[in-house]
């Protein structure tokens, strides 16, 4: 799987690219689905570590009904592939998995620079904390 299209050139209009670089508009909003096909939500937000430079994680919103009632939950972009001919991103984890997980209301979120946090987030998802 690669990547949806390289950063807006301003001479061009986005189109798909093998490149590996997005812009965070390219992929907001963008459907996130398991292996099975199910629909777990969308991504709202790219929460970036300026520090080392990469981005942590991607929250996804899931659950509800336009938005009311939906939780959203903190999930390592290393944790999902990018699936380009149907722009989403493929998350092998169940739906059970998701709702388990430690998520958050929209008016309360957690403090993503927290490593123990972070630790227990990755271990949720079973991949390995990006910093270590």
């Amino acid at each position: 799987m690669t990547s949806f299209s390289t950063a807006p050139n301003p001479s061009s209009n986005p189109k798909l690219s093998s490149s590996h670089i997005l812009s965070s508009s390219t992929i907001s909003g963008d459907k996130v689905v398991n292996r099975q096909g199910e629909d777990l939500g969308d991504i709202k937000d790219l929460m970036i570590d300026v520090d080392n430079g990469r981005v942590a994680y991607a929250v996804l919103e899931f659950g509800g009904f336009l938005g009311l009632g939906s939780k959203l939950f903190a999930v390592p972009l290393s944790a999902m592939e990018l699936d380009t001919e149907n722009h989403r991103f493929v998350f092998d984890q169940t739906k059970e998995t998701l709702e388990s997980a430690p998520g958050f209301d929209k008016d309360d979120w957690p403090d993503f620079s927290d490593r123990t946090w972070g630790s227990s987030v990755h271990s949720h998802y079973g991949v390995r904390p990006y910093w270590e």
